[in-house]
């Protein structure tokens, strides 16, 4: 990332004029296209099917909403949906093996690809990082000891290491 200054503990913004993870991305329109895409698959893919049996047919939209207040979108899914412990609830007791996990990482970056996110190394990288923390916390919210739900902030990422090349910028 462009050169960050860490004010009160935390990192300043990225560099004026960088666009923020959901804008590179291809905004909401994007994000929607590539959940709804995914989880059509998900619903087919034996591993992860039994998994969102009985899926409310408004997830992909919902998920799309958070993907979108995570990186740097709109906050409808904490206005509409309750934010991170509602995120949170949705994983106690489900079970979710680390196979499960690898596929569904595997399924959504194969479906990335498929519906035209940004290829450069540099978003692919922030995206990835992102989706293998996030997988990794509903494992853990799935499990026999999850944390409390309500421990925790929709985090928002940020181009971290690997701001966007831009000409000029």
């Amino acid at each position: 990332m462009t050169e960050q200054s860490v004010v009160d503990g935390k990192h300043a913004p990225d560099k004026p004029g960088t666009p923020t993870l959901h804008e590179w991305a291809g905004g909401d329109e994007a994000l929607g296209r590539l959940t709804e895409v995914f989880y059509g698959h998900v619903l087919k893919d034996p591993l992860l099917a039994p998994l969102f049996a009985g899926m409310d047919k408004e997830h992909p939209r919902h998920v799309a909403k958070w993907l979108a207040e995570v990186f740097g979108g709109p906050t409808a899914y904490t206005a509409e949906r309750g934010g991170h412990p509602h995120m949170a609830r949705m994983h106690l007791g489900r079970g979710i093996t680390e196979a499960q996990r690898r596929r569904w990482v595997s399924l959504l970056q194969d479906t990335a690809d498929e519906v035209g996110l940004p290829a450069d190394p540099e978003f692919r990288a922030v995206f990835l990082y992102y989706i293998e923390w996030g997988t990794r916390m509903a494992l853990v919210y799935s499990g026999d000891d999850p944390p409390p739900v309500d421990a925790a902030e929709v985090p928002r990422w940020k181009w971290g290491q690997t701001p966007p090349w831009q000409p000029n910028g």
